[in-house]
């Protein structure tokens, strides 16, 4: 069970840091610190729970490739294929004459999960590729 009640807690940090902190609040648009640090302590537990090969994630691998380079197609839909139980969509833009951008939205456990990202990311022709992910319970 969760414990909704707000505490309170004191922070320090050297004046430089506190300075380049308070721009990325700005920038950002919080209301004011409190906000950003739940915001950074929420993302540090969930990169923490990747940790957990068995937590339950659910999450989107984007990548970006040149259909041109060969047989990249077919070994992207021979992996994604082979762990199907876990991808819930794929979606597929044509950027331009070379390149392609694939959304796959993913949930399952994280182990599983970074796995088929790492697969997919390291194949020759893509040029970039990016996993994000979030717990399925709330942090």
């Amino acid at each position: 069970m969760q414990d909704s009640t707000l505490k309170r807690f004191g922070i320090s940090m050297e004046g430089g840091l506190l300075r380049k902190f308070d721009d990325l609040v700005q920038k950002k648009g919080y209301e004011n610190r409190s906000e950003a640090v739940r915001d950074l302590v929420r993302e540090a537990i969930i990169q923490q729970s990747w940790e957990d090969g068995e937590q339950i994630i659910a999450g989107s691998i984007l990548l970006f490739y040149d259909h041109h380079q060969r047989n990249l197609l077919e070994e992207m839909t021979r992996i994604q294929h082979s762990v199907h139980d876990v991808i819930l969509a794929t979606t597929h833009f044509h950027l331009n004459h070379d390149s392609c951008l694939e959304l796959i939205v993913v949930k399952g456990k994280a182990k599983e999960i970074q796995e088929l990202s790492h697969k997919l990311t390291s194949l020759k022709g893509v040029s970039y590729g990016k996993f994000t992910v979030a717990p399925v319970e709330q942090v």
